[in-house]
């Protein structure tokens, strides 16, 4: 029984440790990433989520040029905010992954959440086909064909761990909006949080506004990155195009460590 006891002890220790270690860890890069003082590496991870072969022609044609714009968007906003850094971001696409990752519900528990981070968290360590440098972001790409006409999971991005999970069409028709989403969702590794209504997808007002000081208030005609849609009138929202269209709100700037304007 005391034997029992102490091993049991032991394995309480030993995950309080771990547990400490990924606490520590995960802060740490928090704090370097928000420090600002040298690019952050992302590298870019793409599935084929459906088995098509138009989706995986796709995905063997991209290339990293092909996120150009995610850097330039970066590049432009950080500028804005007098971030001297250059570049503010390195992308690298990682090869083809065939493993699938975990998927949550968007109305999942709290406790389903936290069990999906966990999992995910894991499921990454142990399917990283990346052999360069240890990235500081991992994004993953769900690519699913638009022939489909599937509507697509709610992309995520996670702080713990700086991960992202985002679903997008393997289409050259879709890039400029999967780039936003990526920007989106990589702006929440950095520490951002969304900027919009749950229920509605409202952009919330004024930190959801690209422009709220502007009279008359709407037509809004760019997206805050967080907010995820431009607010055209009362009831009518549009998803930007592409990362032109897209700017970096004050309160999103402070949340991610940019000084402020």
């Amino acid at each position: 029984m005391l034997r029992f006891f102490r091993f049991r002890s032991l394995r309480i220790i030993l995950l309080l440790v771990i547990l400490f270690v990924v606490a520590m860890n995960t802060w740490l890069s928090s704090a370097r990433i928000q420090s600002w003082n040298r690019p952050v590496w992302v590298v870019l991870y793409p599935i084929n989520a459906d088995g098509r072969t138009d989706t995986q022609a796709y995905i063997n044609a991209l290339s990293a040029e092909h996120f150009d714009d995610i850097e330039q968007f970066l590049q432009r906003e950080a500028a804005r905010y007098h971030v001297g850094l250059s570049p503010v971001a390195e992308f690298h696409l990682a090869p083809v992954l065939t493993a699938q990752p975990p998927e949550v519900e968007i109305d999942a528990s709290l406790f389903e959440r936290v069990f999906w981070s966990l999992h995910m968290r894991w499921w990454s360590w142990r399917n990283d086909n990346w052999k360069g440098p240890e990235p500081d972001v991992r994004i993953y790409l769900r690519y699913f064909s638009p022939r489909e006409h599937l509507q697509l999971s709610h992309s995520l991005g996670l702080q713990k761990g700086m991960i992202g999970l985002v679903n997008g069409f393997a289409s050259v028709d879709y890039m400029g909006t999967n780039n936003f989403v990526i920007a989106h969702e990589l702006m929440h590794t950095f520490g951002a949080s969304d900027k919009y209504s749950l229920e509605t997808n409202e952009p919330v007002f004024p930190d959801g506004y690209a422009d709220p000081q502007q009279s008359p208030l709407l037509p809004q005609t760019r997206a805050e990155v967080m907010a995820g849609r431009i607010k055209v009138s009362p009831g009518w929202l549009l998803m930007p195009k592409n990362l032109s269209d897209v700017v970096v709100g004050a309160l999103t700037a402070k949340e991610i460590g940019w000084p402020s304007l």
